[in-house]
C-alpha cells in the first residue's frame, strides 16, 4: 500500500464482492455512498431488458416520471420547492415497504392532481366559451344597428341590381326575398386576431364581395386553456344571404380556428340571453378560485416533500442499475460484483459492508477479495478543490496511463507563471486577483448561480487566484503598473539635462546604482525603450521554454523507473536530453554569458575591449550550416568553433541513438523469450486466484475473465513508430523553442495595448488644465476603466489563458505524457444527483 501522492495516481485494486441476496440493495446502496468502487459489467452480453432488476428499474423510471410531472406543475404554478436537507444526500437505504409506500403516495397525488387538471381545465374551456359568447352578445347589437344603416350601400348580385342585402335585420326578410329563397343569415364567432387579415382575404375572394362583415377587439385577456397563454381575440359578424354561401362560410371559420356561436336576431332575446350568459359567468368564475386553491394546496403540499422523494427515487434506480451489473450465483445464494477501487481504501470498504450487515442483521457477512490481473486499472488523482481545476486542465488534453507522471502537479505552479509572463502588469494582476478574491470568499454561495461561462470561470476561481498573483509579480518585474512605471528603489541611471535644453538626444549615464528588483523605471519613456524590453523579453522566453521543455524531458526518466523500462531511461531520456542541451541548452548558455558581460567595456586608452555584441539567432544558424567554424566579428568566448562542432557532433550521435536502440533492443528481448519457450498469452486465457482466508465460504477459488491479450510483437511496426516518435522529437525541439516566443509576442502587444490606451484616453485629458481638464478626466476615466476591463483583462487576458494552455498541451506534455487512461468513475450518489435531468 502506497501513501497518497498528487504526483502519480492513486494505486488501485480489483476487487470481488461477495453479496448475500438479502442485503444485496442496502449494501450496494452503502457503496453508493462511499463512491469508492467502479463496478465492471459483468453481463456484457445480456440486453439490457433481460437483465435481473429491470422490473425494479423500470418501477423507478414511473415514479421519476410521476416526480417530473410534479415537478413541472409546481414550476407552472410558482411556488417554491423546498430544497432538501444536506443530511438527505446520506440517508439510508428504504425499505421495500418504504418504497411501495412512497409509490402508493405518488400515484394517489398523481391521481388526485390530474382529476383536478382535467375537472380545473374543463372549466376554464366553459369559462372561455362563456367569456366570448358575452364578448359576441354585447357587440352584436352594435353591429346589427350599423348594418342596418348601410342597407342602401350593400346590394346583391343577382337580377335586380337595387335590391338591399340587409332588409329590416329585426323584423326578418321582406315578403318578396321570402318568396325568392333568399332569407339573410349571419355567422358570429370569435377569432384570434393574428388570423384576421388572412380569414378576411380568404373571405373575400371565396364569396366574391357578396357579404356584409364587421369586427370588434375584445380587449378582456382571453386565457387559452390548453397552452395557459394570452391570446388576443376578435368578434366577427358576417351578413349572407343563402344557405350554400352561410354553410362557406362556417368551414372557412372553423379552418381558420374560430369559434362560431349562434345569434338570435331579436334585440330582446339577445339582452336575455346576455344576462343569463353574466349569471353563469359569475358563478363559474367562484367555482373556479376554489378549485385552483385546492389545486394549489395539493401542489403546495407536493413541493414539501419532493426533493426528498427525488433524492430517494434516484439513489434506489441507481442502486438497482448497478446490480444488473452483478452475477447471481444460485448456489450460493449472492450477487457476485468486479470492481476497481482504490488501493487504500480497501479497508474503509470493508467497514462499510460490516456496517451493512451488523445493522441488517444478516447471519451471512459479504465477503470482499483482492484480485490480481494484467488489465489495466482506471486513472484516479485525488484532488481538493484548489487542485481540481488544475487537474482539469491536463485531463481535458488526455486522461493519464496508470500510475504515469501528473503534470497537474506542476501545473498549479507553471500555469500561472506563464500566464503572468504574457499578462505582467501590476494594475491588470491586481484586478484579476480581486476578481479571483471574490470567487473564493463566496464559492459556497456562488456554486448554485446557473450558466455554462459562469461555472466554468467558478470552476477555476483559483486559477484566476493564482493568475493575479503572478501577473503582480512579473508586472513588477517589468515594472508596470497600468502602463506606468514606479520608483520602487533607486535608479541606476542619471540623466544630464542641460539648462539650455530644447530638443534632442539625451544620453543617460550610469550611477553605479544596480536597480534592486525588475526592470529600472529610469528605461519607461526612452526612445530605445521598446528595442530594450523587445530584446530582454525575447531571450526571457527562450530561456523559460528550454527549461520548461527540459524538465519535462526529465519526468520521462521518472515514468521509465517506476515501470521499470530501462530502455526508456538509455534509448530515451538519456539522448532525448544530451540533444536538447547541445542545441538550445548551449543557447540558453549563450544567452546567460551575453547578459553577464559589459560588451561597451573600454581600456585606458578608451578603446573597446570586447567586439560588438553577436547576434546569437546568426551563430545558431552558423553552428549547422559551418559546424567548427566562427566568424571573429561574431565569435562570443575563445574556443567557441570547438564547443560548436563538438556539440553538433553529439546531437547528431543521439538522432540514430534514439532511431534504433529501443527497437533492436525489444527485438532482442523478443527473441530472446521465444527462446527460452514463451509464447503470446491466448485470447481466451483465464485467471484464477485463490484466496485462503474465505477457502471455506467462496470455494476456494476465484474466477474471473482476462480477455486481454498482449499484442504479438512486430519488428517493423516498432520500427516505424520509434522513427515517427523521433523524428517528431527532433523537430519539435525546434519548433516548440520558437513556440515559447509566444511570451515575448503577446507581453510585448499587452503592454504596447496598455500604453496606446493610456495616451488616447488619460493621457490626452491631462494636457488640459482647469474646469476642462477635470470634466475630461471623469469622462476619460471612465472610458480608460471599462475599456481596460474589457480589453486588457477580459480579451487580452482569454488570449493569454489559451496560449499558457497550449505550451502546457503541446510543447510541454508531448515530451513525456502519453494521456491514454481512462478516468476512474466510481458508484457514487454524489455524482448521480449533481447530474442535470434530461
Amino acid at each position: 500500500m502506497t501513501e497518497s501522492s498528487f504526483f502519480r495516481s492513486e494505486e488501485m485494486s480489483l476487487i470481488q464482492l461477495y453479496i448475500p441476496a438479502e442485503v444485496a440493495q442496502p449494501t450496494v446502496a452503502e457503496l453508493g455512498e462511499l463512491g469508492l468502487v467502479q463496478f465492471r459489467d459483468l453481463n456484457p452480453d445480456v440486453n439490457a431488458f433481460q437483465r435481473a432488476f429491470v422490473n425494479d428499474i423500470r418501477r423507478f423510471d414511473e415514479m421519476e416520471r410521476q416526480l417530473r410531472f410534479f415537478t413541472g406543475q409546481i414550476e407552472k404554478a410558482e411556488i417554491r420547492v423546498r430544497t432538501a436537507h444536506p443530511s438527505a444526500y446520506q440517508s439510508r437505504a428504504r425499505s421495500r415497504q418504504e418504497l411501495d409506500d412512497l409509490e402508493d403516495r405518488l400515484s394517489e397525488h398523481e391521481n388526485r392532481l390530474l382529476q383536478m387538471n382535467n375537472s380545473h381545465e374543463t372549466m376554464q374551456r366553459r369559462y372561455l366559451e362563456l367569456t366570448e359568447l358575452k364578448h359576441v352578445l354585447r357587440e352584436t347589437s352594435d353591429f346589427f344597428q350599423e348594418a342596418a344603416s348601410h342597407q342602401d350601400d350593400i346590394r346583391s348580385s343577382f337580377d335586380e341590381p337595387h335590391a338591399p342585402l340587409l332588409d329590416d335585420l329585426e323584423t326578418g326578410p321582406s315578403q318578396e326575398a321570402q318568396n325568392m329563397g333568399l332569407a339573410l343569415g349571419n355567422v358570429t364567432g370569435v377569432i384570434p386576431r393574428s388570423k384576421m387579415q388572412t380569414f378576411e382575404r380568404i373571405l373575400w375572394r371565396s364569396l366574391r364581395g357578396n357579404l356584409y362583415m364587421n369586427t370588434a377587439e375584445i380587449e378582456e385577456p382571453v386565457i387559452d386553456p390548453s397552452t395557459d397563454l394570452v391570446v388576443e381575440k376578435n368578434v366577427f359578424i358576417i351578413f349572407a344571404h343563402g344557405r350554400e354561401i352561410l354553410a362557406k362560410i362556417k368551414k372557412i371559420s372553423e379552418s381558420l380556428g374560430a369559434t362560431l356561436y349562434p345569434i338570435d336576431s331579436n334585440a330582446d332575446r339577445r339582452r336575455d340571453a346576455l344576462q343569463e350568459v353574466e349569471r353563469h359567468i359569475e358563478e363559474f368564475n367562484s367555482v373556479l378560485v376554489n378549485t385552483t386553491q385546492t389545486r394549489r394546496l395539493e401542489l403546495m403540499r407536493i413541493s414539501e416533500n419532493l426533493a426528498a422523494w427525488m433524492t430517494i427515487v434516484k439513489k434506489e434506480k441507481a442502486t438497482y442499475h448497478t446490480m444488473n451489473h452483478f452475477n447471481y450465483d444460485v448456489n450460493r445464494k449472492c450477487l457476485i460484483a468486479e470492481g476497481w477501487c482504490p488501493t487504500n481504501e480497501i479497508n474503509t470498504i470493508q467497514t462499510a459492508l460490516r456496517g451493512v450487515t451488523e445493522r441488517s442483521g444478516s447471519m451471512v457477512p459479504s465477503i470482499l477479495n483482492e484480485l490480481r490481473t494484467h488489465k489495466e486499472p482506471p486513472t484516479y488523482h485525488k484532488t481538493n478543490k484548489f487542485t481540481a481545476g488544475f487537474q482539469e486542465i491536463v485531463d481535458a488534453y488526455g486522461m493519464a496511463r496508470y500510475r504515469e507522471v501528473n503534470p497537474g502537479l506542476f501545473t498549479v505552479i507553471s500555469f500561472p507563471f506563464l500566464f503572468a509572463v504574457m499578462f505582467g502588469d501590476v494594475g491588470h494582476g491586481i484586478l484579476v486577483l480581486l476578481a479571483g478574491i471574490y470567487l473564493v470568499l463566496n464559492e459556497r454561495k456562488l456554486a448554485n448561480v446557473d450558466g455554462e461561462m459562469f461555472q466554468m470561470v467558478y470552476g477555476g476561481r483559483y486559477i484566476v487566484l493564482l493568475m493575479g498573483a503572478f501577473s503582480i509579480f512579473t508586472g513588477m518585474m517589468y515594472n508596470d503598473i497600468f502602463s506606468r512605471a514606479l520608483p520602487w528603489f533607486q535608479t541606476g541611471w542619471d540623466f544630464d539635462i542641460p539648462e539650455d535644453y530644447i530638443e534632442g538626444v539625451i544620453v543617460a549615464k550610469p550611477n553605479g546604482h544596480t536597480y534592486l528588483f525588475g526592470i529600472d523605471y529610469a528605461w519607461h519613456g526612452t526612445d530605445n525603450y521598446l528595442l530594450f524590453t523587445n530584446s530582454y523579453k525575447m531571450k526571457m522566453a527562450i530561456v523559460l521554454g528550454v527549461i520548461h521543455m527540459s524538465f519535462g524531458i526529465c519526468m520521462v526518466y521518472y515514468n521509465a523507473k517506476f515501470f521499470r523500462k530501462p530502455i526508456d531511461i538509455i534509448g530515451g531520456f538519456i539522448p532525448q536530453m544530451i540533444f536538447m542541451q547541445c542545441l538550445f541548452g548551449y543557447l540558453v548558455m549563450m544567452i546567460t554569458y551575453k547578459w553577464t558581460v559589459n560588451w561597451f567595456e573600454t581600456d585606458a586608452a578608451g578603446h573597446s575591449v570586447r567586439n560588438s555584441p553577436p547576434s546569437l539567432l546568426n551563430t545558431m544558424i552558423y553552428m549547422f550550416l559551418s559546424p567548427g567554424s566562427v566568424n571573429p566579428e561574431d565569435k562570443l568566448y575563445s574556443g567557441q568553433a570547438f564547443v560548436q562542432g563538438f556539440l553538433v557532433l553529439i546531437a547528431l550521435i543521439c538522432i540514430p541513438w534514439m532511431l534504433f536502440l529501443k527497437p533492436y533492443y525489444l527485438k532482442y528481448e523478443h527473441n530472446k523469450a521465444r527462446a527460452l519457450g514463451y509464447h503470446q498469452p491466448s485470447e481466451n486465457h483465464v485467471r484464477i486466484s485463490t484466496d485462503s482466508n474465505h477457502e471455506g465460504e467462496a470455494g476456494g477459488a476465484v474466477v474471473a475473465e482476462n480477455s486481454e491479450h498482449e499484442e504479438e510483437f512486430e519488428f517493423s511496426e516498432e520500427l516505424i513508430h520509434q522513427v515517427i516518435h523521433t523524428i517528431d522529437f527532433c523537430l519539435g525541439c525546434i519548433s516548440n523553442t520558437a513556440s515559447y516566443l509566444r511570451l515575448w509576442a503577446l507581453s510585448l502587444a499587452h503592454a504596447q495595448l496598455s500604453e496606446v490606451l493610456w495616451s488616447m484616453t488619460l493621457g490626452m485629458a491631462w494636457k488640459y488644465t482647469g474646469g476642462v481638464a477635470a470634466f475630461l478626466t471623469i469622462c476619460m476615466f471612465t472610458l480608460w476603466f471599462s475599456l481596460t476591463i474589457f480589453i486588457l483583462v477580459g480579451m487580452e487576458g482569454l488570449s493569454a489563458f489559451l496560449h499558457a494552455l497550449r505550451l502546457h498541451w503541446v510543447e510541454f506534455n508531448n515530451k513525456f505524457y502519453q494521456g491514454t487512461g481512462y478516468a476512474f468513475e466510481p458508484f457514487s450518489f454524489a455524482a448521480v444527483l449533481s447530474e442535470k435531468d434530461a
